[in-house]
């Protein structure tokens, strides 16, 4: 199996809005959102925002900045999400949080968690569940001889909130979903397809990194989904594969599906596994422009965008 030797990010945001905005469009779907940060600034623009991501924590981040539109939460909410955070119970109702966390930062997330299922509105949650991740990026980021350096997790989260932007209000509908691939395009009627392809390779949890996937597990309560999820992402374009043709036959079965949206712009990390030439062999419609970004001295990848 192809392994990229350097990690590289899902996207770069500069690269992506300065290609996308040389394209006229007024509505976009995004059949892989892993981050929300592309949806909210094409917001900005008044542009209508379609995204989606199989990942329920993607898709939580994605209902909390692209589809509300409004929604703030209160300290009230904050003083209800951090109820007896620290306290102990008889045992965690999600264990494998024991695998990333120690016992005492364990009982927070999982009393947190509890919390956020008592807050009234989906937008409400979706933004206390998105700062819950950030902590948790938080807590990882320390190491053994950093440890005595981090504050309480409580404390983080309040500011981590007094932080927050003002929700982007657009005027428009948008709308997240949670849907495999396909689904998702078949169903999508817009101007502008965004296609950022996944990474081929593998990870930690059927392709996804630790960080993801303690995000997924500590939402979902558990770790038990994953052969489920797994069984939905067969067969499509996000599975891990082994081969350059399993992966273009992929991409290729998605871009049919896809093909009553009149407009594309595919962006891809190229670092030796699938080449820029051999994606647009595979779009089948004329490519109007190829757009490149150097980033080998970072990441050891080129960021290309193809239009189509």
């Amino acid at each position: 199996m192809f392994l990229q030797t350097k990690a590289s990010p899902v996207g770069w945001l500069a690269f992506e809005i300065n290609v996308l905005r040389r394209i006229k469009f007024t509505s976009v779907a995004m059949p892989f959102t892993p981050t929300p940060h592309l949806g909210c600034s094409l917001k900005r623009f008044g542009i209508r925002v379609l995204s989606n991501d199989l990942l329920q924590s993607a898709w939580t981040r994605a209902l909390a900045t692209i589809q509300n539109n409004a929604e703030r939460l209160t300290a009230d909410d904050i003083n209800l999400i951090l109820d007896d955070a620290y306290v102990p119970g008889h045992k965690l109702q999600n264990p494998s949080l024991r695998a990333y966390f120690g016992e005492t930062d364990s009982w927070w997330f999982d009393n947190v968690r509890r919390n956020l299922d008592r807050l009234q509105s989906p937008f409400a949650f979706a933004i206390a569940a998105e700062l819950v991740m950030a902590v948790g990026d938080y807590v990882l980021s320390f190491s053994e001889d950093t440890r005595e350096l981090r504050q309480p997790l409580s404390t983080v989260y309040r500011r981590l909130w007094t932080m927050l932007p003002d929700p982007v209000n657009n005027g428009q509908n948008n709308n997240c979903q949670n849907k495999a691939i396909n689904e998702f395009l078949a169903e999508s009627r817009c101007e502008l397809l965004f296609l950022r392809l996944p990474a081929a390779r593998s990870g930690t949890r059927s392709g996804y990194s630790e960080r993801v996937v303690w995000k997924e597990e500590w939402l979902r309560g558990g770790s038990e989904f994953w052969p489920e999820l797994q069984r939905i992402r067969d067969g499509k374009l996000g599975m891990p594969v082994e081969t350059k043709s399993q992966y273009l036959q992929l991409l290729e079965d998605s871009l049919k599906t896809a093909g009553h949206i009149r407009k594309w712009a595919i962006a891809h990390v190229e670092s030796g596994f699938v080449s820029t030439q051999d994606i647009s062999d595979v779009i089948g419609r004329k490519v109007e422009a190829i757009y490149t970004k150097d980033f080998s001295e970072l990441t050891g990848t080129k960021a290309v965008i193809i239009t189509a």
